[in-house]
């Protein structure tokens, strides 16, 4: 039987050469390239009826087991019916060449015009092969590594049958309780920017192979804002911190060429994201020329009826086409109700068809319309999955995401010999909670747990006992994790084995399903009975190494008075045992920095180091109380933004700067001396921040402008340099634009937020 997808393409291609008087060449340049793919999508769109059109904006999560019988009844068989219309443009959830190329061949050689599918899934940190959780990952404030790390897990997706990841969120994040903060980089939108650039990168590469995915930058816009920390709550923001704080990484991967953007679930200025005409249509893809297309989040479209915005589905779905929401995932409304609003007036037809455009486009970018099935090989997804290189590849980015909190009379690094070592904690044991949140196409057990990892160095004598169970019972999405809060049986063996070891490694903290979608805290202290835990093994024997494994920055303050070495380490994914075995023996010397600032209580929740001076910062009348300030904690955090430890020392000198001023164009340049203080060679994450001081808006008492990750020789000094010009002091004015206003500013370089050089410089247009 002909296949229809082959006339299809055949048939644009004749179009295009005939529009062109001449073949094209779709593999030329980028600026004719580009051209010839959009020549194609009119071609198709030419070809399309109405409902043709609205059938490639619906997304359909997988709804029946391909392997098994036909839907026969019910939504499924409607879906099904659906799709051999081509009333389908894209689905997700449905992963393995297998599954794909079923589903694939439906679309292809069964519909009118064989447009083929998309398929979409949470490739978040890792496909089968996991990498730490993103927020640990940018703790290493180092992008090649990143960027390394979506490209394992985007060739694993691509070799399994999938397009597109819903991946990377570069939502600002501020508030520690909110469950995704795992997902994102942390609080800080110069470092967030980057790292969204490294992740758009390692996904997509260079261009489009059988080995890379379409990103897809979430949430658009606000999402972490939600308040109290509480998953899918109101957010209410000003213009100043949308513009100035949450939008740099979304503009960032847009410069970066990004493919896709998702909507998210909040509301912004009162409207829902999904139906706001003015971040998707004026802003995104308006003022920044985004050419690629908008899906929405799970269910937006019909959460406007429950956000109050729409009375019912067809009004939801009016508003979401007209506000540029371009693809609808899993409510249904665009399918059901879109092409009758078009034929009603309600929605133009101008807008389907920029919608369809770029839906296509896509489509043609991934190779889809050449070779349907290119990502379709069984003998690739076998030979792909799990390869050696991509397990050398999370255990570096691992190793580099780990934080030394605190290291008191140098107990890290372990002796390799000669030691007794007690190892207590459930998640030291654990092959699955490494794993962290979102890692849906991964498999339970196949992290490697810190135990494993130990064992690997057999010079000591290591005992494990567990102490207490994190959790009980089932564990997996979506049901909610039954914490261990009262069994406390087995804390006797626990502090039996510390009173005769040397040294104990505790890995306390939350289990991987402690954070992610809906997965918010109002504590954020040691879940469960590990508190109790920890303090009744420090009171036999305080030489302790509290390994922590969370996702989330905590509340720790007893463990911060107390315990002499802290190591945040996340959850590592795959290699963490290994990766964690390695810092506490020195075999890798830690470098990471913290992305988010750690709190003293949930009390000071939001705390950030960017933060505004206020009227009333502080006083120097010890009896006074008028000044914004808690009575009962400091206001400074525990760990700061920025924060990190090494088993090197480093000393900062001699910050230079190479004018007292610049203007317009001109440039300063601003250099200071680090030296290695220490007898190991260590790396350092050098930070340079900038302060405003006086503005047409207020701005922060310091942001981050600048950093350098650099390997420093025992007793080696290096200069640092840093650029400074008019495009690195510009914000959204008062005048509702970017730019740079005349003034004074404060430079500050140090090893954190809490930087220790300054110097002043000033700026005139």
């Amino acid at each position: 039987m002909k296949n229809k997808f082959i006339a299809l393409s055949l048939l644009a291609t004749f179009i295009i050469s005939q529009s062109c008087g001449k073949k094209t060449n779709s593999f030329a340049s980028t600026p004719s390239k580009n051209n010839a793919i959009e020549r194609k999508v009119d071609s198709v769109l030419r070809l399309m009826t109405l409902e043709e059109k609205v059938g490639q904006m619906n997304q359909y999560n997988g709804f029946w087991d391909v392997t098994g019988p036909t839907p026969a009844e019910g939504q499924a068989a409607l879906k099904y019916e659906n799709l051999k219309k081509g009333l389908v443009g894209s689905m997700l959830n449905v992963k393995g060449v297998k599954d794909t190329r079923a589903l694939q061949k439906i679309a292809v050689e069964q519909t009118r015009l064989g447009i083929p599918l998309l398929f979409g899934f949470d490739v978040i940190h890792g496909y089968k092969t996991i990498s730490p959780i993103p927020l640990a990952e940018a703790a290493s404030w180092d992008m090649e590594a990143m960027r390394r790390s979506a490209e394992i897990a985007a060739a694993e997706a691509a070799a399994s049958g999938l397009h597109w990841t819903f991946a990377p969120m570069v939502d600002i994040s501020r508030d520690a309780r909110w469950g995704r903060v795992m997902e994102g980089a942390g609080e800080d939108p110069y470092l967030g920017s980057q790292i969204a650039i490294a992740r758009v990168k390692g996904f997509q590469g260079d261009h489009f192979t059988e080995f890379s995915v379409a990103a897809c930058t979430k949430h658009f816009a606000g999402y972490a804002f939600a308040e109290s920390g509480r998953d899918y709550n109101t957010v209410d923001i000003s213009d100043n911190t949308l513009h100035n704080i949450i939008l740099p990484p979304f503009k960032a991967t847009v410069e970066a060429g990004v493919k896709t953007f998702m909507n998210s679930f909040n509301e912004l200025e009162g409207i829902p994201a999904t139906g706001n005409a003015y971040l998707q249509r004026e802003l995104l893809k308006k003022e920044w020329n985004f050419d690629g297309f908008v899906v929405s989040d799970w269910g937006s479209l019909a959460e406007m009826i429950p956000h109050g915005y729409a009375k019912d589905l067809k009004q939801a779905t009016e508003f979401a086409a007209n506000a540029g929401s371009d693809m609808d995932m899993e409510s249904y409304g665009y399918v059901t109700y879109l092409a009758g609003l078009v034929k009603e007036g309600k929605v133009s037809e101008a807008h389907i068809n920029d919608a369809v455009r770029r839906i296509l486009k896509l489509k043609f970018e991934l190779g889809l319309f050449d070779n349907p099935y290119k990502y379709c090989d069984e003998a690739r997804e076998k030979a792909t999955i799990g390869k050696p290189e991509f397990q050398e590849g999370v255990l570096d980015m691992a190793r580099k995401s780990i934080v030394l909190l605190k290291n008191d009379k140098e107990l890290l690094p372990l002796r390799k010999t000669g030691q007794k070592i007690a190892v207590i904690g459930a998640l030291a044991n654990d092959k699955t909670s490494p794993l962290g949140s979102w890692r849906i196409g991964a498999d339970d057990n196949t992290a490697i747990s810190v135990l494993e990892g130990l064992a690997k160095y057999p010079g000591n004598t290591i005992t494990y006992e567990k102490g207490a169970d994190v959790v009980t019972g089932p564990t997996l999405f979506p049901k909610e994790l039954n914490i261990n809060t009262t069994d406390k049986s087995g804390f006797d063996k626990a502090v039996a084995l510390a009173k005769k070891s040397d040294v104990v490694v505790m890995v306390l903290g939350e289990h991987g399903l402690h954070s992610g979608e809906g997965r918010s805290r109002s504590e954020l202290d040691l879940p469960g009975v590990q508190q109790e835990l920890l303090e009744a093994v420090y009171a036999v024997n305080p030489n302790i190494v509290l390994v922590l494994n969370n996702g989330r920055p905590l509340a720790l303050p007893w463990a911060d008075a107390h315990i002499p070495a802290i190591v945040e380490a996340w959850q590592l994914g795959t290699q963490s045992g290994n990766a964690i075995a390695q810092v506490l023996y020195g075999d890798y010397n830690p470098s990471g920095k913290l992305p988010m600032t750690f709190p003293r209580n949930v009390g000071q929740v939001p705390i950030y180091y960017n933060h505004k001076n206020t009227g009333r910062p502080s006083t120097n009348d010890p009896q006074s109380v008028f000044w914004s300030h808690y009575t009962d904690v400091s206001n400074t955090p525990l760990y700061p933004f920025g924060y990190g430890l090494s088993y090197a020392k480093f000393a900062y000198s001699d910050l230079k700067i190479s004018a007292p001023s610049f203007s317009g164009d001109g440039k300063l340049t601003v250099t200071v001396k680090v030296k290695n203080t220490s007898k190991v060679t260590g790396k350092e994450v050098v930070q340079l921040y900038i302060r405003d001081l006086f503005a047409s808006v207020t701005r922060p008492v310091k942001e981050l402008k600048g950093f350098e990750l650099t390997e420093i020789k025992a007793g080696e000094t290096k200069t640092i340099s840093f650029t400074i010009d008019q495009k690195l002091i510009s914000f959204y004015t008062a005048n509702k634009k970017w730019e740079a206003e005349p003034g004074d500013f404060k430079v500050m370089i140090g090893g954190s937020s809490a930087t220790v050089l300054e110097a002043d410089f000033n700026y005139t247009h």
